[in-house]
């Protein structure tokens, strides 16, 4: 069974009145509940987990269930979305968070042994699979003659920081996201380069969404990514085409 055009339009119209209805429920129960967030894992860990503290010091913040997930959920199952792409989510209020970044990062160990004075010189260690390698070296003015990548591929940048910590090779990933590591000095960043874009962390509110506690989070989450600036920003017109991934 295909829809039609119509019945298209009428089934977005419909969904924007049932989460106007929705909104208006929720608006007169008493006692505040849990706002459901659904985050992707590397970014839930290293950006959101340890800035919580700060949101539930500020008056009227509302508690949390964290669901930390890179599938698709369902509109139902979720309040906001911190999802990774390049928009178009059909049926939702999209806010831009924060571009992509990523930049080479490996381990002290593996540092301290290789000679890296220029881009070409991480091509002769192994590399941990990451579609945006040749990306990175073009970036950097660097052509090197091949890539050499290490045999197993994760599915996570969480687990391909652990992977360069303990030596195995070189690690695409987020400076602001491994700022920590960083400093530690459980990583090493040995070029200064960071790719950005065009991919971005948003943060997706269905639409029509108007209770003040998920507005109120959703400005706290802009204001933390963009440096703690006083900011009040607009949401995003609701996307037409895409899905929530």
């Amino acid at each position: 069974i295909t829809p039609t055009r119509a019945g298209v339009g009428l089934a977005d119209r419909l969904g924007e009145a049932l989460g106007l209805i929705r909104s208006a429920v929720a608006g007169l129960r008493t006692g505040t509940e849990p706002l459901r967030v659904t985050a992707v894992p590397t970014f839930a860990m290293r950006w959101l987990a340890p800035r919580l503290a700060r949101y539930h010091a500020l008056p009227g913040a509302a508690p949390i269930t964290l669901d930390v997930s890179a599938e698709l959920r369902s509109e139902n199952s979720f309040d906001i979305a911190i999802r990774t792409g390049l928009g178009g989510w059909r049926g939702y209020q999209a806010t831009a968070l924060m571009p992509v970044e990523a930049t080479p990062m490996l381990g002290p160990t593996l540092a301290a042994k290789a000679r890296l004075s220029r881009p070409e010189d991480l091509a002769v260690l192994p590399l941990l699979p990451y579609d945006e390698w040749p990306r990175w070296f073009r970036e950097a003015g660097a052509e090197p003659p091949a890539l050499h990548f290490y045999a197993d591929d994760y599915p996570t940048h969480e687990l391909d920081a652990a992977a360069a910590i303990e030596g195995a090779g070189v690690a695409l990933l987020s400076p602001t996201l491994f700022d920590t590591l960083l400093r530690d000095g459980k990583l090493i960043q040995p070029f200064p380069h960071v790719m950005r874009g065009p991919a971005q962390h948003y943060v997706l509110l269905k639409a029509g969404e108007a209770r003040p506690a998920v507005l109120h989070l959703r400005d706290w989450l802009v204001d933390e990514a963009r440096g703690g600036a006083t900011t009040n920003p607009a949401p995003a017109a609701p996307s037409t085409a895409g899905t929530l991934d």
